[in-house]
């Protein structure tokens, strides 16, 4: 994951946007609270910085 996140740093996006969460398919509530704390932190730092955007009518 550290690489990873490395990786991301170079190319301009947040490391946090990527982590990984180990657990037994028998930690329902743990997994609800690691997507809960990922969702979160993904709506706080926003879109996609890199992304970009789509025009209407491209194309015709």
């Amino acid at each position: 994951m550290k690489r990873v996140q490395e990786l991301l740093a170079e190319i301009g996006l947040e490391p946090e946007r990527v982590e990984m969460f180990n657990m037994s398919a028998a930690m329902a509530a743990t997994f609800v609270e690691a997507a809960t704390e990922m969702n979160q932190r993904i709506e706080n730092l926003g879109p996609n910085p890199l992304r970009v955007p789509q025009t209407a009518g491209k194309g015709a």
